[in-house]
């Protein structure tokens, strides 16, 4: 069976669903919730960024022309089963020809936090992922401060394989790749 691309099934994909969770494509009124979550400062500092302090006219020119996408990343919205958007799913350094992607999470409504929102999220992409891509590694980073993200990916299957730092920021890299397939020839004995 051949796989797809990752960035062809990321971007042609309307929708994973998960058991709390829908990934699904953005969409306009998704920007009156980010613009919110990109002011907030504690949302700013987990996500390694700085509160944007253009208005929402500015934030709503520049969320239609380009939604942060590039070449080789993608953007999903989060929503809970009854519709909610409560965050927003990211694909960054899709590299098909070494067949590995990058990830990143953030649920802004912080009334999801610590109710399984996030581990749902990520075991959806990872479990998608593997099964309809060619994907042989998925890796984050996340602050090595983080102690409730790391926790998250752990629980999801991720190990730490590295550290990095970008200016004063310091990150873990972890990861998690395609289980090996069980030959079906062994027998056990």
């Amino acid at each position: 069976m051949r796989r797809a691309t990752i960035l062809g099934f990321i971007t042609s994909t309307t929708e994973i669903i998960g058991k709390k969770t829908r990934l699904r494509q953005k969409k306009i009124q998704d920007a009156v919730n980010e613009y919110h979550w990109r002011r907030d400062d504690e949302l700013c500092r987990l996500d390694a960024s700085s509160p944007i302090t253009g208005t929402f006219q500015e934030y709503i020119h520049w969320y239609t022309e380009d939604k942060g996408y590039t070449s080789n990343s993608h953007i999903l919205s989060i929503e809970s089963l009854d519709g909610t958007h409560i965050g927003n799913f990211g694909c960054f350094n899709i590299d098909d020809v070494h067949k590995e992607v990058e990830i990143g999470v953030m649920i802004g409504e912080k009334s999801y936090w610590n109710h399984g929102y996030g581990v749902d999220v990520i075991q959806a992409i990872v479990d998608h992922l593997f099964a309809s891509t060619h994907a042989q590694r998925i890796y984050l980073r996340t602050l090595d401060w983080n102690t409730r993200a790391h926790r998250c990916f752990l629980k999801c299957g991720f190990t730490d394989c590295g550290k990095v730092s970008k200016g004063d920021y310091k990150f873990l890299v972890m990861e998690i790749t395609r289980p090996k397939k069980l030959n079906t020839s062994t027998r056990a004995i």
